[in-house]
């Protein structure tokens, strides 16, 4: 009998009873949070687990509770990656290719939000160029070492709601800035990218998927004032059901690992997944789950794909 999971369900409840001795696995953003989490439940049931983080020596200190659980053979292996300056992202993936060793499941989960303005090393918007296009290069340049049956699961964000990619002025140079407006493009961005990326490789049996966490207190909100959390709770009157809840890390995680590992490959392949299940297609504004129907557009994945190539000056 298959098990359903939901919203409250965590990562180890997810991937009870599953052994994943002899599977690799990259997870960026290993250095706190989310990334931290999915590493830890990975490594406990076998993984050989590759974390990719831009601060080593944080990284290294963070994820000792990966290393004091791994089990069954599991392990963790860190390397350097910064999301921020396409040098950075094309030596990481470089140095793994050169390695040849495949991988089964690549969890793009390393991520910036509502940030200030700003640019990257290569002058890209700070959030589309780090959450999107760093990750746009890095997953096109592993695509070597991921073979039938392997997936690729992209960190999205209910926050893609907020926004739609604009193709014709990705880096806010016309376009007045805003902390989520930016956010919002760079997490559709993540969607389209699922979707493209799906599209591209299925017939050869990778996969790939696009996944809402959740709303958790990470390191992700770093950069929130009360100003831009009051954005996000909207106006709700006193006294009345919050905009969101809550979750904890263990249940954040969770639909990355279940999304990646447990769901049927088919079922989640080309689709945006949230609180363990595949989302419903939702353009109406007052409902607070679902994916909007211009972040699993096709055409509109395609299209991206192409401004992303053009502005990273690679071909995939």
């Amino acid at each position: 009998m298959t098990k359903s999971f939901g919203a409250a369900s965590t990562t180890d409840e997810v991937l009870e009873g599953i052994d994943l001795r002899g599977k690799r696995i990259l997870v960026t953003g290993a250095s706190a949070g989310l990334g931290v989490e999915t590493a830890r439940v990975l490594a406990a049931h076998g993984a050989q687990v590759v974390g990719a983080a831009r601060d080593l020596e944080k990284a290294n200190a963070a994820t000792a509770p990966v290393r004091d659980g791994a089990a069954n053979g599991g392990g963790l292996e860190l390397v350097q990656l910064d999301l921020a300056s396409l040098a950075s992202v094309r030596a990481c993936a470089d140095g793994l290719v050169a390695a040849g060793k495949p991988f089964d499941v690549i969890i793009a989960n390393a991520g910036v939000m509502a940030c200030p303005k700003g640019t990257t090393a290569d002058g890209f918007e700070t959030q589309f160029g780090t959450n999107h296009l760093g990750h746009f290069v890095l997953i096109n340049r592993l695509a070597s070492l991921l073979g039938p049956g392997s997936r690729v699961v992209n960190l999205a964000s209910a926050g893609h709601r907020f926004s739609d990619v604009d193709l014709d002025d990705p880096n806010f140079e016309t376009t007045a800035y805003t902390e989520f407006g930016a956010y919002g493009r760079s997490k559709t961005a993540n969607v389209l990218f699922a979707v493209g990326f799906d599209a591209r490789h299925k017939t050869r049996g990778v996969r790939a998927t696009a996944v809402h966490p959740g709303v958790i207190q990470t390191e992700l909100g770093r950069h929130l004032t009360p100003e831009l959390i009051q954005q996000i709770m909207g106006s709700a009157e006193p006294g009345s059901a919050p905009a969101f809840t809550f979750k904890s890390i263990p249940q954040g995680a969770a639909t990355s690992v279940w999304s990646g590992i447990v769901a049927p490959a088919d079922a989640v392949g080309g689709h945006y997944c949230e609180d363990c299940h595949v989302a419903e297609i939702s353009d109406d504004p007052t409902h607070s789950g679902g994916v909007r129907s211009y972040a699993i557009d096709p055409a509109h994945a395609d299209a991206l794909w192409a401004k992303s190539e053009a502005m990273v000056g690679e071909r995939f």
